[in-house]
């Protein structure tokens, strides 16, 4: 976004005036007003407050010290109880002066009150929650954040200082707080026993091995090579931080993912069978809202010949349901979802089905289905059924006396249809290139497979 934008985003503003998603401060805004306004929209659909307006006229006079304006929003934040977890202000330019943006995420899932009080927006005011709402706002945010809990036998030294520092280094922060302090800030500690302790959020998120504490916290991914389940697959468990899991799913999702030829625009090009970023939507939605409370399953990204199915345990969080699910905002895990938008996986304030159906309408594919199945959330995408190949029958080279090797480059190719020698040599890295190679021409000698191409663009399909 270019600077004349954002001055152009804050002029807009100025012009529609205060509301119940929009208000402006000076910069020397008290701490007790700024933080009474920040629980309100947290208490209602969420806004955007702007640091360094005068507040009648609405005249930009700037901001004097940045790094001091938005320290003051994360003490602010830490007035509410429980504390705000907000994305990073930013500062935007009016024209020649700098102005603090504060977004206050809608979805929030707690009751947030300052000083006993509980507020709500009404017009372009905080006012106290009428009880009937108040108690209805009760039931419905009342859930107790599992991710905010510490694990009793947790300490800091169970975090991965690498993993935190990317994140402090993602985060860039003014000011020379410690990285304790920031972690607290964001959520990810808490005190206990006079001392700071990871939560189970920060365990996930950073842990060295998180699966200590949660052994079901990880993605299950398998690629069968027919349309239901069967006794031939290629499967991965996929574990360790969320982030690093959402790197090792969009590997196996690039290698399992067959390529079709599809119409894109006026000419026909190579394609994944499924928009690539569609999948990666569902896994971090997956990864990202999942009830880590529930244990005893993982997420599983299961590929079949005719569909693709992410599905992750707890059904949908809060007052979201089928029907509004597209429309709806609620986080069962607030802090996750903020550290995940903060690293760059999640968009904060969209969380991406909404986009996974245009992204499937646009490649020509039917639209994904979603349902609660025996306390889960799942949701399918949809090959093109033309694309759907039967399952490949490989009882008939049962008498060919095959090598162990080469049956694997047979279960491979009932999946991919095709195999090239850098893919069969990860399939037995072990074993020296040139005895594969005599491998797949023993094969191709005995019909079994077809040679294509030559030279480093060989590949092998079965004949």
């Amino acid at each position: 976004m270019t600077a004349a934008t954002r001055t152009h985003d804050i002029d807009h503003l100025l012009a529609t005036g205060m509301g119940p998603e929009l208000q402006w401060f000076p910069e020397d805004v008290p701490l007790s007003k700024l933080a009474a306004t920040l629980v309100s929209m947290a208490n209602s659909s969420g806004g955007i407050v702007l640091l360094g307006i005068a507040p009648r006229s609405g005249q930009v006079h700037g901001i004097r010290d940045p790094q001091e304006a938005i320290d003051r929003v994360f003490q602010a934040a830490l007035l509410a109880d429980p504390s705000l977890v907000l994305p990073v202000p930013e500062l935007r330019m009016a024209g020649r002066d700098g102005v603090v943006w504060i977004t206050v995420p809608s979805g929030l899932p707690n009751v947030y009150n300052v000083e006993g009080r509980y507020l709500w927006r009404a017009g372009s005011h905080n006012e106290p929650i009428p009880p009937r709402r108040l108690r209805q706002l009760l039931m419905e945010r009342g859930e107790v954040q599992f991710e905010s809990r510490i694990p009793p036998d947790a300490c800091l030294g169970d975090l991965d200082d690498n993993q935190v520092e990317d994140y402090l280094r993602k985060l860039n922060f003014p000011g020379s707080e410690s990285s304790d302090e920031i972690l607290l800030r964001r959520g990810c500690l808490g005190r206990k026993d006079g001392e700071l302790r990871p939560t189970y959020g920060a365990l996930l998120l950073f842990g060295r091995t998180p699966q200590r504490w949660l052994p079901s916290a990880s993605i299950l991914a398998a690629r069968f090579s027919g349309v239901a389940f069967g006794d031939r697959f290629m499967k991965q468990e996929i574990g360790g931080s969320l982030p690093e899991q959402l790197r090792q799913a969009e590997i196996f999702i690039h290698d399992h993912l067959r390529r079709v030829v599809r119409l894109v625009g006026l000419s026909h090009e190579e394609v994944l069978e499924y928009p690539f970023e569609a999948v990666r939507e569902l896994l971090v939605n997956a990864v990202a809202h999942r009830s880590y409370n529930q244990q005893g399953d993982n997420i599983h990204l299961n590929l079949f010949a005719d569909r693709l199915e992410v599905s992750s345990p707890g059904g949908l969080p809060g007052p979201v349901t089928l029907e509004n699910l597209l429309d709806a905002r609620f986080s069962r895990n607030p802090v996750i979802v903020q550290a995940l938008s903060d690293l760059g996986f999640v968009e904060r304030l969209g969380y991406g089905l909404d986009r996974v159906v245009t992204l499937m309408r646009q490649n020509g594919l039917n639209k994904p289905r979603f349902e609660e199945v025996v306390g889960n959330f799942r949701v399918t995408l949809y090959a093109e059924p033309s694309r759907v190949q039967p399952e490949v029958d490989l009882s008939r080279y049962k008498e060919l006396d095959l090598n162990v090797r080469q049956e694997k480059a047979l279960n491979y190719l009932a999946t991919h249809r095709r195999i090239t020698n850098r893919e069969y040599q990860e399939l037995s890295p072990d074993v020296h290139p040139e005895t594969l190679r005599r491998d797949l021409a023993d094969l191709a000698s005995k019909g079994v497979l077809l040679k294509i191409g030559d030279k480093r663009a060989t590949y092998y399909i079965l004949k």
